[in-house]
């Protein structure tokens, strides 16, 4: 909880101060997640993943993409790829396909989807863009959770996560369609129908972030992908629906409202 609270407090800090500081908190988040992740690689698969050009080129992606946008983010991630492919000639030839891949892999799941996060950031109203998809992302969570608690009974994907069921889904879209309805309208502007589908679109993205780390996890034989958080099991659990979820949102805001 007390992890929770602060994290949350650190992101509302930097928007409700200087905004810039928002792409730092995403920066530190990637840095730890990328590690993480590579970790869990190594770990559950023995896959050496070229940890310190994907570090470092997932940085680079971040920060880039505040001024240039999409084309900061896809010359770092083009960078990125080929430093990949050259530094894990340092490993020979046995693997190398596999490291490649998820080296690679990491990259784009989890800087390259981070960093459009980054770019909601960056107009005028960015601030409330940033709100938009957070408020999105966390209401989808505890409107499934609350769900799936008190009414859930036929799951949703059992092989993969067990807990997760229809009703926790129905609960999730239900609370993910009215908060994007309010917070559209009164933080950006946009019709509430555009709310309606912004919300609708973040659930679906968030659930299937959550499945995708689910099946991750159950392929590499983990229960949590680290313990950087202490209570909430590694940052890529807490992270897993927000990062395909901010490339969605980038998507749609852009689409529904026009930046100023």
């Amino acid at each position: 909880m007390t992890v929770g609270v602060l994290l949350g407090a650190a992101i509302l800090v930097s928007l409700l101060t200087i905004k810039e500081l928002f792409v730092g908190v995403v920066a530190l988040a990637v840095l730890g997640a990328t590690w993480e992740l590579s970790g869990a690689l190594r770990r559950g698969a023995g896959i050496e993943v070229a940890r310190w050009p994907v570090l470092i080129g997932g940085q680079a992606m971040v920060w880039l993409s505040w001024p240039f946008e999409r084309n900061g983010l896809l010359s770092a991630f083009v960078v990125t790829v080929l430093l990949i492919l050259v530094w894990r000639f340092r490993g020979g030839i046995n693997g190398y396909l596999r490291d490649v891949a998820a080296s690679v892999f990491t990259t784009a799941y989890v800087p390259m989807f981070a960093a459009f996060a980054a770019m909601l950031v960056v107009p005028e109203d960015g601030a409330g863009r940033v709100l938009c998809f957070l408020i999105g992302v966390v209401c989808s969570d505890t409107g499934g959770y609350a769900a799936g608690v008190f009414l859930g009974k036929h799951p949703m994907a059992p092989s993969i996560s067990p807990k997760k069921s229809w009703e926790g889904f129905a609960g999730s879209m239900l609370a993910g369609v009215v908060s994007g309805a309010l917070t559209l309208p009164l933080l950006l502007d946009g019709a509430w129908w555009q709310g309606v589908l912004f919300g609708a679109a973040l659930v679906i993205t968030s659930t299937v972030g959550d499945l995708m780390e689910s099946v991750i996890k159950r392929d590499l034989g983990l229960k949590d992908m680290g313990t950087l958080l202490p209570g909430h099991g590694g940052l890529m659990d807490r992270m897993d629906s927000l990062l395909p979820s901010a490339v969605v949102s980038w998507l749609l805001l852009r689409a529904f409202v026009p930046a100023l």
